[in-house]
């Protein structure tokens, strides 16, 4: 399982793992730690040291009920990171976290390898041809309304089921326009509650059927810290739990803040899975 990225052919059949830099002022986890060049081009050598294939770069926050923020001022953040990244690390793979077709455009045109869209096309209806005239992967996430209202739009009578029918469609769809590569994401914590959110992991195997490849990004996220009884802050090591039972059911991207811990957990499970006894 491949996905073309800038002409490599990156091979997916062991995991990788998609190191998150959030240049925003409020994302829930890491927001308005990485504001200055020096801070953000210290972060990036340090996943890409520590092993991530992406780095993912976000310039508008979707947990819930964030602020919305101008198409304008999500390309002002956007631009000189990218024109710096690529500068100071030529070779990486960036991925642009966005549901807007001109800020995936600019960011495109700048050398971006990939885009990271949590509507998977439903809040801009230029983005899937925006894709396929550039042809790069595209990751199609699950989610329900916006950020802003996602959170009153929990209702399913089978949330499994209701999932993969809305990825069918999308990738019907982005075939129709010619688009090669694709990878799903379920969308942890989009439009969905806690038991959602653990009713989806435990059938994630299921996602396979699609026979693309799965980005899981449970980094973090209230899923962890609520059922813990703690914070954003404590919960890496309900992260890499987590990270380790997607792994057992075919994830092939793991979206996290903390490279080296989710490189170490593929590492163990490749490892595991190769012995043969």
């Amino acid at each position: 399982m491949t996905i073309n990225c800038l002409g490599q052919l990156i091979d997916l059949t062991t995991p990788k793992v998609m190191g998150i830099l959030n240049i925003t002022p409020n994302s829930f986890y890491d927001g308005g730690q990485y504001v200055t060049e020096k801070s953000i081009l210290n972060q990036v050598e340090k996943m890409l040291m520590e092993g991530a294939a992406y780095i993912d770069l976000g310039a508008y926050s979707s947990k819930p009920n964030a602020a919305l923020v101008s198409e304008e001022e999500e390309i002002a953040r956007l631009l000189p990171v990218i024109k710096s990244v690529l500068k100071h690390f030529p070779d990486t793979l960036l991925s642009i976290d966005t549901f807007r077709s001109e800020v995936a455009k600019v960011s495109l045109d700048l050398g971006a390898a990939m885009i990271n869209d949590i509507a998977a096309g439903n809040l801009d209806d230029k983005m899937f041809e925006t894709i396929a005239k550039y042809q790069v992967p595209y990751v199609m996430m699950h989610m329900k309304g916006t950020p802003q209202t996602m959170t009153s739009l929990t209702q399913y009578d089978n949330i499994v089921k209701e999932m993969l029918f809305y990825f069918s469609e999308k990738i019907a769809t982005a075939r129709s326009f010619g688009i090669n590569d694709l990878v799903v994401d379920p969308g942890f914590g989009f439009a969905k509650t806690l038991e959602h959110n653990y009713e989806v992991l435990q059938h994630l195997a299921l996602f396979q059927t699609l026979d693309l490849p799965i980005l899981v990004g449970v980094s973090r996220k209230s899923m962890i810290y609520k059922v813990l009884e703690t914070n954003a802050e404590d919960a890496l090591n309900g992260t890499t739990v987590l990270n380790t039972i997607a792994l057992t059911k075919g994830a092939n991207i793991l979206r996290v803040h903390d490279v080296k811990e989710a490189v170490e957990c593929v590492k163990l499970f490749t490892t595991t899975k190769i012995i043969n006894y």
